[in-house]
């Protein structure tokens, strides 16, 4: 050129639309990944709409806990065992607390004895346990008896009798209010 400049090269004009394809890349990879966690936050409540429990306690020592059905119908909630959070599946047809096997090895829980347990899907060997501590939204039991389950997939810890018959529920529509009386609360 006349002025001493040269004409922009092929890379030079390139340049701004190479940026503003970038731009756009990047901005779908940051809407993707919060659609992403807003999608598994939300699928994590339908399951487990019993997160973030609330216990009442009335003058009388009557520790009481409302939790709302899932989705599908069953109560999912929150809480610990010997300190470690879990998420419990109440279910009042089993008789132990049942742990699936590599969650209780996480948790440090000790095999005891084998047994065979009747279920509606044909003979289960589990393995005998006890729970120093099981916490269910401040409902808190003690030394109870469980099942390390080998064939059980995933987290999800089945809530049985051994736990359940130590409080009073009831149901009302979509709610299940699970009642603790002080005497429950001792040591076993």
């Amino acid at each position: 050129m006349a002025d001493g400049t040269r004409p922009p090269g092929p890379e030079e004009d390139n340049l701004p639309r190479r940026m503003g394809m970038g731009m756009t890349i990047a901005m779908w990879v940051v809407v993707l990944g919060l659609l992403t966690l807003f999608f598994q936050d939300w699928w994590e409540k339908q399951n487990n709409p019993n997160q973030n429990l609330s216990l009442v306690s009335g003058a009388d020592g009557v520790r009481e806990l409302s939790l709302q059905r899932n989705r599908f119908g069953h109560y999912v909630a929150s809480g610990t065992i010997n300190g470690v959070p879990v998420v419990f599946l109440l279910d009042t047809g089993a008789s132990d607390i049942s742990v699936p096997a590599d969650l209780a090895r996480a948790i440090g829980l000790q095999r005891g004895r084998s047994m065979v347990y009747q279920t509606a899907n044909g003979p289960l060997k589990v393995y005998a346990t006890r729970l120093d501590r099981v916490d269910l939204g401040g409902i808190v039991l003690r030394n109870v008896r469980a099942s390390i389950n080998p064939g059980m997939q995933g987290n999800e810890v089945l809530l049985g009798m051994s736990f359940l018959k130590h409080l009073e529920f009831t149901q009302r529509g979509d709610t299940l209010i699970i009642r603790q009386y002080p005497s429950a609360d001792l040591a076993r």
